[in-house]
């Protein structure tokens, strides 16, 4: 039987999840839910970096994307930084919609799937 990882499990949720050399993480919100959309998606996509390498990958091994905004005018925002987080050519699937998050202040959450 494979083995499963799951990083920081709570009774809720686990940060990360591995198996068979995928890792999905779980949606991501920012630390600091008072900086604008720039500042909640540079500080979301450093903590799915880190989640990442905990887990031996990072950004050029991306498969998936859920993106949540909590306003759909902030799209083209967080297009510039996550572009620029991106490596060239590598950007993977991605939706992004509009939606209620679990605290007004947050801007954006992002959930990822990557492969080892």
């Amino acid at each position: 039987m494979s083995r499963i990882i799951r990083t920081e499990p709570s009774p809720v949720l686990s940060k990360a999840v591995e198996y068979h050399g995928f890792v999905y993480t779980m949606g991501v919100v920012a630390l600091d839910p008072e900086g604008d959309i720039t500042a909640q998606t540079k500080d979301v996509l450093a903590q799915l970096d880190a989640l990442l390498e905990t887990h031996g990958t990072d950004n050029t091994r991306l498969l998936q994307a859920h993106i949540w905004l909590k306003n759909i005018t902030d799209r083209s925002a967080l297009n510039a930084v996550w572009t620029a987080w991106l490596p060239d050519g590598l950007a993977p699937v991605r939706a992004c919609v509009q939606a209620e998050l679990a605290d007004p202040r947050y801007l954006v959450e992002i959930m990822l799937t990557a492969c080892r």
